[in-house]
């Protein structure tokens, strides 16, 4: 009995209760309380002032994580959202420029774009790490391309140097969506620091978190100095500041408040152990999985590092004459927890396929500033589809807090169903 399937009617395997992470302690709680003391909750000003630049744990927050991440400029925004909208609006985006994007990654990284009227257009995933693929963005290139958002998916970077030789090759600037892959190598540097701007998150379910907030940095003065433009009204700025360049100089309110740079201060002391603890649980459920037949573990490309947001796995249901779908719901059945068979493929979504996004007419697809004419069609990104449709599992590392009683659980449900596909047959 023990051996029948939990979906079927049998024992479960993982019986353990879930926790979410929470790296929240001590030290952020009398952060956030000296902060309260002080009676300054934010000290930004929407002019040309000291205080343009924000308050001094926004300040001090802004330059730990440069000294961390061994780059020039840190700007701390309110979520990585508007990190990527700051970071477009910086390198120049015009209305109707194209922005190649990956299709297998958070909405944010593409419509970051829209809020420029700028046009994304979808390339396709590499199958080793789900990354933008360097061949399928540069047969996306055209005449109106401007920049490419590249994200370092599910805690592993994408092939970075090629893509910057193709920007290069194009004169095409990029930005690093390195929302999952906070303290990832890549070579001799850290993800999110290859490119010309990049921008990392810390919504409440990533590596370090302050609830909501984000930071871009870059080893670029101008761009910098734009950043911040954008990020706190630059329009009311500019003039007193002796700004010339107005192109996008439509400030916004995209500040981060002294309490989450305050707690962003101490979670970032914590981002090293942290990732060398997902690290560890990823490592132990390879070691206890990658002999299964027709599943793949998660890949690491020599010379970078893994830091594991996601622990994404590949089935191959040809050779286990089972369906990726009822494998998951065995696996769930046998109390796996955060697991999915799917990500996304944004291009899918119903703004795309109807091209609507300002107003009902169409824009900016339709106007006079766009003279691409760029396809959302099903069947323009074959291998991000085909994840999705049939091949992707993914267990939500960030959504889960481990321990060796539960590694254990999640790899003897693992082994139990493949011990058993004939019952799923």
């Amino acid at each position: 009995m023990k051996d029948k399937l939990a979906l079927l009617g049998g024992p479960k395997v993982f019986d353990q209760r879930v926790e979410s992470p929470n790296s929240i302690g001590r030290e952020e709680m009398q952060a956030v309380k000296e902060v309260m003391e002080s009676g300054v909750l934010s000290q930004y000003l929407g002019e040309w002032d000291p205080d343009f630049y924000g308050g001094p744990r926004v300040k001090r927050f802004e330059q730990e994580w440069s000294t961390y991440f061994r780059i020039k400029h840190s700007v701390c925004v309110n979520s990585c959202t508007s990190g990527l909208i700051v970071a477009l609006g910086a390198i120049g985006l015009e209305p109707g420029d194209e922005v190649i994007v990956s299709p297998w990654t958070m909405s944010a990284s593409a419509t970051a774009a829209i809020i420029w009227n700028a046009i994304p257009v979808f390339a396709d995933i590499e199958d080793d790490f789900f990354n933008l693929d360097p061949a399928s963005v540069e047969r996306n290139i055209s005449p109106h391309t401007k920049a490419i958002v590249v994200t370092n998916i599910f805690g592993h970077a994408a092939r970075l140097n090629e893509i910057m030789a193709i920007a290069k090759q194009h004169g095409l600037k990029v930005v690093e969506d390195n929302a999952q892959a906070p303290g990832a190598r890549y070579h001799e540097k850290y993800t999110g620091c290859v490119s010309d701007i990049g921008v990392f998150s810390l919504n409440y379910h990533k590596h370090i978190h302050t609830g909501e907030g984000g930071v871009c940095v870059t080893d670029d003065n101008a761009l910098a100095e734009r950043m911040q433009l954008i990020r706190n009204h630059g329009e009311a700025v500019v003039e007193s500041k002796g700004v010339d360049s107005l192109n996008n100089m439509i400030g916004f309110n995209f500040r981060m408040g002294e309490i989450e740079a305050a707690i962003g201060i101490e979670q970032l002391k914590k981002l090293s152990a942290i990732i060398e603890e997902k690290v560890h649980w990823a490592e132990k459920i390879t070691e206890g999985i990658n002999t299964l037949a027709g599943l793949r573990t998660p890949k690491i490309s020599t010379g970078c590092s893994h830091v594991y947001y996601a622990y994404p796995l590949i089935v191959d249901s040809q050779e286990l004459n089972v369906t990726r779908d009822n494998l998951c719901k065995a696996l769930t059945a046998e109390g796996v927890p955060a697991l999915a068979t799917s990500y996304v493929n944004l291009h899918l979504y119903p703004m795309y396929q109807r091209k609507i996004a300002y107003g009902s007419k169409g824009f900016p697809w339709v106007g006079e500033h766009y003279k691409g004419n760029v396809s959302y069609e099903k069947g323009i990104c074959p291998v991000s589809e085909g994840m999705n449709d049939s091949r992707f599992l993914n267990l939500g590392l960030g959504l889960v807090q481990l321990d060796d009683v539960k590694c254990e659980q999640i790899i003897a449900a693992f082994q139990k169903v493949w011990n058993n596909l004939s019952q799923l047959v």
